[in-house]
C-alpha cells in the first residue's frame, strides 16, 4: 500500500510506514537521507509501541536532527520516554513542496538493480564515531557522601567511556555532581550504562537517578 505525507497522521498511513521499516533502518538508504527528513516533518509525533519499527526510526532520526541542530539536542533527559521532533520545524519547508509524494510506492527494476551493484560493491570499513554528553548524577539525599560517589561513577571502566571533567551543584537543598563524559558510539549506550551500571547495585546505594542534560556528536 503506498501512503503520502497527508496521510501519515492516520493509522492506515502509519501501517504503511511500518510496514515499509521492516528488516530496515531508514526510508531509502542504508543512511539517513533528505526521504527521511521530510516522512520525519509529516509524522506529528513517536509513534506507538504498536508500530515498532516506525517507533525505532522516529527516535533514530530525532537523534541525528538532534546532532545536526546542536541547540535543540540539549535538555534530553533518558528517564521520559520517546524523542522531542522539534528539529522537524526545520525540515517542514522542504517536505511541504513535496506534499502527496509516493514514498513508498513499488520498487522499480532500476532500484533493485542500483542496489544490487552497491551491495557488489566491496563495503568501506566505517570509522565509530564519537559523542560528548554532560549528565547530571544526583544522590538520595544531603547526607550521601559526594566525594565517595564521584569515586564510584569514576570508577566504572569500560571500553569507549573516558570521564572528564565534573562539579558539584547545588540544587533543592542538596547536591548532585555533574560530569562530562566522551563515549565511542560503537561500544557504549548511555542509556545502557545509567540503566544497568550507574543506577544499579552496588552503585545505586549512592546514585538515586542520572539524566543526561546536553549530548552531541564529536
Amino acid at each position: 500500500m503506498a501512503v503520502s505525507f497527508s496521510e501519515l497522521h492516520t493509522v492506515d498511513g502509519l501501517k504503511a510506514l511500518e510496514k515499509h521499516l521492516t528488516g530496515k533502518t531508514y526510508i531509502s538508504r542504508e543512511q539517513i537521507s533528505k526521504d527521511d527528513v521530510k516522512v520525519f516533518a509529516a509524522v506529528p509525533s513517536k509513534p506507538g509501541a504498536e508500530f515498532s519499527n516506525a517507533a525505532r526510526w522516529y527516535e533514530t532520526v530525532a537523534a541525528a536532527l538532534g546532532s545536526r541542530f546542536p541547540g535543540k539536542a540539549a535538555g534530553v533527559n533518558l528517564s521520559v520516554a520517546g524523542s522531542s521532533s522539534a528539529p522537524a520545524a526545520e525540515a517542514s519547508k522542504d517536505a511541504e513542496d513535496d506534499d502527496g509524494l509516493d514514498l513508498f510506492g513499488d520498487e522499480t527494476e532500476d532500484n533493485k538493480k542500483a542496489a544490487e551493484r552497491a551491495a557488489a560493491k566491496p563495503a568501506k570499513k566505517k570509522e565509530s564515531g564519537k559523542s560528548s554528553a554532560l549528565m547530571d548524577i544526583k544522590p538520595w539525599d544531603d547526607e550521601t557522601d559526594m566525594q565517595i560517589l564521584e569515586e564510584k561513577v569514576r570508577g566504572v571502566h569500560m571500553e569507549g567511556l573516558t570521564w572528564g571533567a565534573s562539579r558539584l551543584v547545588a540544587v533543592g537543598g542538596i547536591k548532585k555532581l555533574q560530569i562530562m563524559m566522551t563515549i565511542v558510539d560503537d561500544f557504549v549506550s548511555v542509556a545502557d550504562l545509567i540503566e544497568e551500571v550507574l543506577c544499579a547495585e552496588p552503585i545505586n546505594e549512592y546514585v538515586q537517578s542520572c539524566d543526561i542534560v546536553a549530548f552531541h556528536e564529536i
